[in-house]
């Protein structure tokens, strides 16, 4: 027979009230909640979620909806936000959704039936329906590295804007005059492109579209977009790639074509993940302040789900240009044709 609330109170000698208040996190002696958390352990129970929901005390559980795993990046906002959510005492239920609306609309309707009690949605969240009804059901959700100014909403997100201008200020200071953007499909790349474009009308240099990529996020996307890049007859002589995966693929393509990096082709990318630090030569990119991000989103779903948040707030800060290697200065006298 399973074990119960009152088999835990009695074996650990205290009150039903005390062993619900360390189930829930609240306030008791740190010895009291040692004794009742080692009986728990000893009795293997386990406490339950969809009980305590019944009752509106919360689940102590949030989900988290991101968009893919495989991204360093992404994965690194998993473990601050799981991080920072069992410091306040909360489970997190991590989704990704690969940008696939349908797979986003199907974890929603999940974990709404497990009765989380409220949601982070990373950057690439597509379904700003599923957005909607989450608001009119007054369930909270927080959004993270994205933001939709028509809805309100709590977000928390870098200057996108100012990373992609600080970027194109650096390759221009540098000499560059030719510089390829390869894109996501994402608003963080739209606002870093629009930060690229206000550098190069700022320098009173010419923007070219087809200098401009619309890919994927892989490095495999990455590459790809910079090998028909390379292959044109005036190849770019710096390319900014708005992830730090793209950059890796960058790397990849250059190296093919026999283009020497940073002497032929310089490279920045965005992010600042471990890839960046790892790479040959060691990556030109752009910082997120990612533990305070994720720590500000977690704590904005806490204050929404006890009920303490009343003005909505769209958080943005800054990102920090980190020069390593893969950029360098180009003398036009030094231009370089295809290799190929």
């Amino acid at each position: 027979m399973k074990p119960t609330i009152y088999d835990v109170a009695e074996k650990a000698g205290v009150s039903i009230a005390t062993v619900s208040k360390v189930i829930n996190h609240l306030p008791v002696g740190q010895k009291t909640k040692a004794k009742v958390l080692a009986v728990m352990q000893e009795l293997n129970y386990r406490p339950s979620i969809l009980a305590s929901a019944l009752t509106g005390k919360g689940t102590a559980t949030i989900g988290f909806l991101l968009p893919d795993l495989a991204n360093p990046f992404v994965a690194e906002m998993a473990r601050r936000v799981e991080d920072r959510a069992h410091e306040r005492g909360f489970n997190v239920v991590i989704c990704s959704t690969d940008f696939d609306r349908t797979k986003e609309a199907r974890y929603i309707s999940l974990l709404r039936q497990k009765s989380v009690d409220g949601f982070i949605l990373a950057g690439g969240f597509k379904n700003v329906d599923l957005i909607m009804e989450l608001l009119k059901g007054h369930i909270p959700v927080v959004l993270l590295a994205e933001s939709y100014p028509s809805l309100s909403i709590n977000s928390v997100k870098v200057d996108d804007f100012s990373g992609g201008y600080e970027v194109a200020s650096h390759l221009l200071s540098l000499g560059h005059r030719q510089i390829a953007v390869i894109a996501e499909e994402a608003s963080s790349s739209q606002e870093r492109i629009r930060g690229y474009k206000q550098a190069m009308q700022d320098k009173g240099v010419k923007i070219q579209n087809e200098w401009i990529v619309i890919a994927g996020s892989s490095s495999e996307d990455g590459k790809r977009a910079a090998a028909e890049l390379l292959d044109r007859s005036n190849p770019p002589t710096a390319i900014f790639a708005c992830n730090d995966l793209l950059a890796i693929g960058v790397i990849l393509a250059a190296r093919e074509q026999g283009f020497q990096i940073p002497g032929d082709l310089s490279i920045v990318g965005f992010d600042n993940t471990l890839l960046s630090m790892s790479s040959d030569p060691p990556l030109t990119t752009v910082e997120q302040p990612i533990q305070e991000m994720c720590a500000q989103v977690v704590d904005l779903l806490m204050e929404e789900i006890e009920g303490k948040g009343k003005a909505k707030q769209r958080i943005m800060m800054m990102p920090q240009l980190i020069i390593r290697q893969s950029t360098t200065t180009f003398c036009p006298g030094d231009a370089v044709k295809n290799p190929s």
